[in-house]
C-alpha cells in the first residue's frame, strides 16, 4: 500500500466502505481526510467498541477511525 493516495482512489474506497458499513450500529460518518501527502478514508464512531468492525484499508486506501460520540441533528 503506497503512502500517497489520490483523491479519486480515496473517493472510490469511501463509496465502497460506506456501503459496507451502512448497517453497522455505531458508525456515525464516513468521509475523506488528508494525511501526509495523500488521502485516507475517515470513519467516525459513536464509541470505541465499533472500531473492530472497521477494516484497516479498503482497496489499498488506508482507513482511520475517530470516536466522536453520538451525532444528533440540531
Amino acid at each position: 500500500m503506497g503512502s500517497m493516495t489520490d483523491r479519486a482512489s480515496a473517493r472510490a474506497a469511501k463509496s465502497a466502505l460506506s456501503a459496507r458499513l451502512a448497517t453497522v450500529p455505531g458508525v456515525v460518518g464516513v468521509g475523506l481526510a488528508r494525511r501526509d501527502s495523500g488521502y485516507v478514508v475517515k470513519v467516525d464512531l459513536a464509541d470505541p467498541g465499533v472500531a473492530s468492525r472497521v477494516p484497516g484499508d479498503v482497496d489499498g486506501v488506508r482507513v482511520v477511525t475517530e470516536v466522536v460520540g453520538v451525532v444528533r441533528a440540531l
